[in-house]
């Protein structure tokens, strides 16, 4: 495997990005889907199962991202900075997701199947409240800042300056 290098990022880098960035992809399709027809809302469960492991993902990619800090490529502060808010993000959203499901008294929280957290036994007002304030506002922040990376990629590669190959390759 390969490691992260100050040219480009290794295979457990590169693997966390491009699956996490799907996993994104159908969260944000789920969430149009069913608000766009109600008839959708079927796929709740796999919005569910699929938001938990993006959390677990995030928190091993933020590790992974510390642990090799001094090896990876350097970037502007900008761009660091906007790293660090697609980080705090990817955490945040589903951790809002998570809090309203603690207080939620309607379902367990089901893992394609893998009971991971039972309902609660009466509604926990403040957290249902959290949770339904802050996970979708969280969200589309997230996508904005995900679609202004991937027009700043295109932008620095355009300019001569490869950045996509970082993480493509």
């Amino acid at each position: 495997m390969q490691p992260d290098t100050s040219a480009r990022y290794g295979t457990l880098s590169r693997c966390f990005h491009w699956i996490m960035a799907l996993g994104f992809l159908f969260m944000l399709g789920t969430a149009a889907a069913w608000n766009y027809d109600e008839a959708y809302f079927s796929l709740m469960k796999y919005h569910k199962s699929v938001g938990f492991i993006l959390l677990i993902l995030a928190a091993l990619r933020l590790l992974w991202a510390v642990a090799n800090h001094s090896r990876r490529p350097s970037g502007t502060l900008m761009a660091k900075l906007g790293h660090a808010a697609l980080y705090l993000l990817m955490i945040a959203v589903p951790a809002a997701a998570m809090i309203r499901q603690a207080g939620s008294d309607k379902h367990d929280l089901q893992v394609f199947g893998i009971h991971i957290m039972s309902k609660a036994p009466e509604k926990i007002e403040w957290m249902v409240e959290l949770g339904n304030q802050w996970h979708g506002k969280l969200a589309w922040l997230l996508f904005i800042l995900a679609a202004g990376h991937i027009v700043m990629a295109v932008i620095h590669q355009i300019k001569g300056e490869k950045i996509i190959n970082r993480m493509a390759r």
